[in-house]
């Protein structure tokens, strides 16, 4: 494997780690739902972990699809046109600075960048009651697939990082390691709902890693390719 590779792989979890407090917003309540539709007793724990690791990795999975469509349309486009790519680098980093500055409550401008996904929504979302409640690891895995197409800016921002993949399994790649880095939270969520809503309110936090996520679009910008004009 290249060793950029890696590093898109890793910086995607990075990302989706440090997003988390958005994607609790997103994703939590779904999450915590699921666990609190289980009836307490022998083997609670057991039927919580597999119930929130099938929607989960639903979730991933949609990520992943997607990706590799849209890396699909943007490698042929590269292909094609020289232009493309530049133009594909700029639109990473600046979806993912646009998300660092919701993440940091300074700006909330990513809001209308997620409402571009609303029209798929509000296809899917009538879709998602038939596997309301969860009873199993079936109905959790379809409900994620679909919960993965809600309209969400951090993975808009890093589907657009994404595409910059050489190739459609890379792409593909690089969001299933973004959905691991957000694994972590919403697993906690099932777990542990009331500890992590303090973390998901604590403004330290969130502007740590909206800073953090505007690096990372700041890396992401062809700065160079603009100095070479």
């Amino acid at each position: 494997m290249q060793p950029e590779l890696y590093l898109s792989y890793s910086s995607a979890f990075a990302i989706g780690l440090l997003g988390s407090t958005h994607c609790l917003g997103m994703c939590g309540g779904i999450s915590a739902s699921l666990s609190m539709a289980l009836p307490v007793g022998r083997g609670f724990r057991l039927r919580q972990t597999v119930l929130l690791l099938a929607f989960n990795f639903g979730r991933i999975g949609s990520y992943s699809l997607i990706a590799a469509g849209i890396a699909l349309l943007s490698t042929q486009a590269a292909d094609q046109w020289a232009w493309a790519g530049f133009l594909l680098m700029t639109l990473a980093g600046v979806m993912l600075i646009v998300m660092g500055l919701s993440m940091g409550q300074w700006w909330q401008g990513i809001r209308y960048i997620e409402r571009a996904g609303a029209p798929v929504w509000r296809t899917l979302s009538p879709l998602t009651k038939r596997f309301l409640p969860v009873n199993n690891a079936g109905q959790a895995l379809a409900l994620g697939s679909l919960w993965g197409w809600l309209p969400c800016g951090l993975v808009y921002s890093t589907l657009g990082w994404a595409a910059l993949q050489p190739t459609v399994p890379s792409a593909a790649l690089t969001m299933f390691f973004f959905g691991l880095g957000t694994l972590p939270s919403m697993l906690a969520t099932g777990y542990a709902a009331q500890w992590i809503r303090g973390i998901k309110s604590h403004q330290g936090v969130r502007k740590i890693s909206g800073i953090l996520l505007i690096l990372f679009g700041l890396w992401t910008l062809p700065v160079q390719a603009l100095l070479n004009l």
